[in-house]
């Protein structure tokens, strides 16, 4: 059965412009640098999902060597979808990414000083957390979480 979760995949038009960001921008680590992957192990991997020949280029940032990462992910030989209206957070599917950070205030400053666009005009607070929203220049939203209780996980904040 499941014994984790290994990473969460965000689509980018070009991988090597976007690590940059993630890194400098949101201050994660790259852990795994942009690389090309092609062949017959990728052909029987994700052959079914994409169109032939199917190439991927991508790199790993997180915050530390666990599972828990962002895999910023450029499919340079499938065909450009339309462009489409943005995803609204009430459509069914993944919505966005939740960060956690020490200070919500501190990091959103830091961030805004560094020209992340933000979804939210401040900061909420709500169920033991302070949050606000952000998205990356390819449209994936973030929501920035810290934690009152640093001694819980994230999704037992509320709990007594």
């Amino acid at each position: 059965m499941i014994t984790g979760l290994a990473h969460t995949a965000v689509c980018v038009a070009d991988v090597e412009a976007a690590v940059p960001w993630y890194d400098d921008v949101l201050g994660l680590r790259v852990l795994s640098p942009p690389h090309r992957m092609a062949g017959k192990g990728l052909e029987r991997d994700m052959g079914e999902l994409i169109p032939s020949p199917v190439i991927v280029k991508a790199a790993i940032v997180g915050v530390g060597d666990s599972d828990r990462v962002l895999e910023l992910i450029e499919y340079p030989a499938a065909p450009p979808s339309s462009p489409a209206a943005r995803r609204s957070l009430t459509d069914p599917g993944l919505t966005h990414v939740g960060l956690v950070c020490d200070d919500v205030a501190a990091t959103r400053a830091e961030l805004e000083a560094r020209g992340v666009d933000f979804l939210t005009q401040g900061i909420a607070e709500l169920a033991g957390v302070r949050t606000t929203w952000f998205r990356d220049p390819w449209g994936v939203v973030f929501i920035l979480v810290e934690k009152g209780r640093s001694d819980r996980p994230y999704w037992r904040q509320y709990q007594a």
